[in-house]
């Protein structure tokens, strides 16, 4: 089954992929990897702002970081041209969790995404991974995630 039938099928809809929002681009192709740049978490009411381990549970920061994937997902497809099926994998995540000096459940967080990538893309979704602390990020987010994708 072909990817963008994988996400229809499950209801998934991306999102239109965001402009920078400085002096850099949203992603860089080299060769068939893509790197994506950092996308924060945001949804149809804005960004999703927070602090784990203060004013945000690990449910609300997994769902902060699934709209990071969803994110990503639509950086991807832009850079394959508006064709999601290029996708062969998701190479590696980097994900920030804006949170408390003492929370140490970054990965729960950023499970979120990796959580969901799996479950809409199957083995291709499977992938390296980092969930490190960040003591701010920008706007006040929750969660910002980079990645690397190779594409054909």
């Amino acid at each position: 089954m072909s990817i963008a039938a994988r996400l229809s099928e499950k209801g998934i809809t991306l999102p239109t992929a965001s402009a920078p929002a400085a002096n850099y681009v949203s992603y860089v192709q080299a060769g068939d990897m893509v790197y994506v740049s950092g996308q924060v978490s945001s949804g149809p009411d804005g960004f999703i702002t927070g602090k784990l381990g203060d004013d945000m549970d690990i449910a609300a920061g997994a769902a902060a970081a699934k709209s990071c994937a969803l994110a990503l997902l639509a950086q991807v497809k832009a850079a394959c041209g508006g064709d999601i099926d290029r996708l062969v994998r998701v190479v590696k995540l980097t994900g920030f969790v804006n949170s408390t000096p003492d929370f140490k459940d970054q990965p729960k967080v950023i499970n979120g995404a990796s959580d969901f990538l799996v479950e809409a893309l199957g083995d291709a979704g499977r992938h390296a991974r980092s969930a490190v602390s960040a003591a701010a990020l920008p706007l006040g987010v929750a969660v910002e995630i980079e990645g690397i994708f190779q594409i054909k």
